[in-house]
């Protein structure tokens, strides 16, 4: 599946309404530390882990006569597993990503772009990251447990293009669930035509971890 390096404007919804000195306050930049997988989980699921990418978000805020550049360096923790996709051969065709988001703090306040989206809001995370998923209707919801914190998960029907095809997907999403001092979402797709990968998926989300697994 073609994939981006940059998730291009996702999630900069909200910061222009923060009020206050911003600089005095330490509101300038804020990075997220990497979260990933429960190596045993993720060893059980049959993924292996590809890519780190930082994701790096900036947003001009003014507050009275103060303007700030807000900056959310965000991890994206990458996974990956090969399927056997018949006459399309091989294809690194089952994917999750583990989403890191700092969250943050003025005067009392938590504030993240993230926080504010539901998981059809995320979706659109997946099409940025994935540039051949398209067609991305909502489907069924449910509740896992991530991270200690029920979590909505939300099943989507979608599209992607694989070595020159087009491939019904599903994509699987989650909500933001609280890391400490990060928000961490997660996001599977694979070929619809997989059932049971949708039960790995579920795994790889139960699994997830506060900070990057050796």
């Amino acid at each position: 599946m073609e994939r981006r390096q940059v998730l291009a404007g996702a999630g900069t919804v909200g910061l222009a309404s923060l009020a206050g000195c911003l600089g005095t306050v330490g509101l300038d930049s804020h990075e997220a530390t990497p979260a990933g997988i429960d190596p045993a989980v993720r060893e059980e699921a049959g993924y292996e882990r590809t890519a780190v990418d930082e994701l790096r978000l900036e947003e001009t805020v003014s507050a009275w006569i103060v303007s700030e550049e807000v900056v959310l360096i965000n991890a994206l923790t990458e996974y990956e597993k090969t399927v056997d996709m018949g006459l399309l051969g091989e294809h690194k065709g089952a994917e999750f990503a583990v989403l890191s988001s700092p969250q943050v703090g003025v005067l009392g306040r938590e504030f993240n772009p993230l926080a504010e989206r539901s998981t059809s809001g995320l979706v659109d995370l997946v099409a940025s990251v994935h540039g051949g998923l398209g067609d991305v209707e909502h489907e069924a919801d449910e509740e896992l447990t991530a991270l200690g914190q029920s979590a909505t998960v939300s099943t989507f029907a979608g599209e992607a293009t694989f070595g020159g095809r087009t491939v019904d997907v599903d994509v699987l999403v989650s909500e933001t669930v609280d890391a400490g001092d990060d928000l961490v979402a997660t996001l599977g797709v694979y070929p619809t035509a997989f059932e049971d990968e949708g039960a790995n998926v579920r795994s790889l989300m139960e699994g997830v971890r506060e900070e990057l697994p050796d």
